[in-house]
């Protein structure tokens, strides 16, 4: 990343720092802080059961489930159903599972627009190259406002001021327009409910809600999502807010626990009467069941690499895809394989532990590295002093 944005970067993340520390500090938030990782826990360990259970809650509430071994299993079922609704433009809410399985650019190959609903993603949607995200619900905060006007006007062609308002409504309307016609939303899921058959998703822009309402809504979440009920899901978004964003609450929660439908006519069950008709889970595992438990507890507040040394000097370049920082290069270990792991900064991490300390379900990140350090140069994954590897890689790139 260019010192500017590393810059912009830490701006906005002292920004948040500021504005959660009285919040994360309240005796309410340490006991929640508690309960999330019991929840997380015992979900990881129980989540055979639990995801038994939520195959038959699905059932019940008319919700479509298939289970995605992997990435591109998860590719094939999504292709399947938009060629089902003949869709050439997909409405798409913020999820990191997606950015997992690189859906936008596998769709872009097949000329289907998707178009990002919230704004920062959208405006690195817009931003074309360089278009990683630096945090999990603050995608674009690497960018200033001079940079970001210089998107927006380049790529809509149009002519808006350097101000937050203009910007956001400009790329609003596009937005809008460009899904007038559209079938088929996509989202991932914040939190699952096994009990109830519910999907819990918070946001703050409404933008959900959006994608929500078209004929098909498909839902993409790994199976690390799933939670024994209701009360623990909302425990979690909770805390994830908490520590995401430095509020309570975010202005949206919607929980999905079946395809839209009314019997306000003679008690006639008709579906389809403002939201989705059909709702499509994919539960991917990808790597997930061979993952250290420890891993799978990330709820996906992004505090970790907003107090991550490492991750304030190099940005975005330590992790792996979406999955920012040392949590995200543990998961790529399982999601990909050791080369991957050791690419998106095996050894960029100072073992400090600030993620660890900083965790609300204290995932204890450093020690997992360490321990993958010892794995990956047993198959030959290790920063050499010399030779080809240090020789042919620059100054600029070099993970050591």
């Amino acid at each position: 990343m260019k010192s500017s944005e590393l810059e912009t970067m830490r701006k906005s993340f002292n920004t948040v720092k500021n504005r959660s520390n009285s919040i994360k500090d309240s005796s309410s938030t340490k006991r929640l802080e508690s309960r999330g990782r019991e929840i997380k826990k015992f979900s990881i360990e129980n989540n055979e059961e639990l995801l038994n259970q939520l195959l038959e809650s699905f059932k019940r509430n008319g919700i479509d489930c298939v289970m995605a071994d992997t990435s591109e299993d998860a590719i094939d079922i999504i292709d399947e159903l938009i060629d089902e609704y003949g869709a050439t433009t997909i409405a798409k809410a913020k999820s990191n599972t997606l950015g997992e399985i690189n859906l936008k650019k596998h769709l872009a190959d097949k000329d289907i627009d998707v178009v990002e609903t919230d704004l920062g993603d959208r405006i690195l949607q817009l931003k074309k190259t360089d278009n990683k995200p630096v945090h999990p619900t603050g995608p674009a905060s690497h960018l200033n406002i001079s940079k970001i006007t210089d998107i927006v006007n380049e790529s809509l062609d149009v002519n808006v001021n350097p101000e937050p308002r203009a910007i956001m409504e400009t790329v609003r309307m596009d937005v809008l327009n460009r899904l007038k016609n559209a079938r088929v939303g996509i989202s991932g899921a914040n939190a699952i409910a096994a009990e109830e058959g519910s999907l819990v998703m918070v946001h703050n822009e409404g933008n959900i809600s959006i994608v929500s309402l078209k004929d098909l809504h498909i839902i993409v979440a790994g199976i690390d999502k799933i939670v024994p009920c209701l009360e623990d899901a909302i425990s979690i978004v909770k805390l994830e807010t908490i520590f995401a964003t430095g509020n309570f609450v975010t202005s949206y929660m919607n929980v999905i626990s079946g395809p839209s439908k009314t019997a306000d006519i003679e008690k006639k069950l008709l579906k389809n009467m403002y939201g989705a008709e059909k709702v499509v889970v994919i539960l991917l595992d990808n790597g997930r069941s061979e993952a250290s438990e420890e891993c799978l507890y990330c709820i996906g507040c992004g505090n970790c690499v907003v107090h991550c040394p490492v991750y304030n000097a190099v940005g975005n370049e330590f992790g792996f895809n979406n999955y920012l920082g040392g949590r995200g290069v543990a998961m790529s270990k399982f999601i990909e394989d050791d080369e991957t792991c050791y690419n998106s900064g095996l050894y960029m991490c100072t073992l400090c532990g600030l993620c660890t300390l900083n965790c609300p379900v204290s995932i204890p990140t450093n020690e997992i590295i360490e321990n993958m350090r010892k794995l990956s140069a047993d198959v030959g994954f290790y920063p050499k002093a010399h030779g080809k590897i240090k020789d042919n890689i620059s100054k600029k790139d070099s993970p050591y």
